[in-house]
């Protein structure tokens, strides 16, 4: 429903990407357990990222999924373990209690999605504050549509099935959007 970066997993005060101290760069993510349960995430992110720890340097870009509870971290290492069983290299994510987020700074979010000025030109005219902007699950969708998932029609299809009055709204501010 909702993905905004941040960073997380540190003890830093009020990090920024300039000074992020201890922390790491994270995604968050807000979901419908009735659309998506936190299993199919965590095996989404347990199948598309470099769990080699060893390539990354520092905290900045370290491999780490956070939990909110035990239910979570059962999950995720239950995951983990049956992904580690068909791999022959070694997982280093670390995995670790999310006891704070700090959401980065506005031009780090939906990064992609701002390389086409045109767009997001017109998205700003509809979600007029950055925290509409941010929090936007078409914003959030549109982002992850420029970096190559999905299409332009399959998300006009996915709106449809939006519990959203807005739906019809959606879809024509989406027919509109020039890149």
């Amino acid at each position: 429903m909702r993905t905004r970066v941040g960073y997380a997993g540190g003890t830093t005060q009020t990090p920024t990407y300039k000074q992020m101290g201890d922390h790491t760069e994270c995604l968050q993510i807000d979901f419908d357990p009735t659309q998506i349960t936190f299993d199919e995430i965590a095996r989404h992110f347990w199948n598309s990222h470099n769990s080699n720890r060893g390539n990354y340097k520092g905290r900045q870009y370290l491999s780490i999924i956070l939990y909110h509870d035990i239910n979570q971290k059962e999950a995720i290492e239950k995951i983990k373990q049956e992904i580690q069983n068909t791999n022959s290299q070694s997982i280093g994510t670390e995995i670790a209690p999310l006891d704070q987020f700090t959401l980065a700074e506005e031009k780090h979010q939906k990064y992609y999605l701002k390389r086409y000025s045109n767009a997001t030109k017109k998205l700003r005219e509809y979600f007029q504050t950055e925290e509409a902007f941010t929090d936007a699950t078409l914003v959030a969708r549109l982002n992850s549509f420029v970096k190559g998932y999905g299409t332009l029609s399959s998300l006009k299809e996915e709106i449809m099935q939006w519990e959203s009055e807005d739906a019809a709204e959606l879809i024509s501010l989406v027919s509109e959007l020039r890149w």
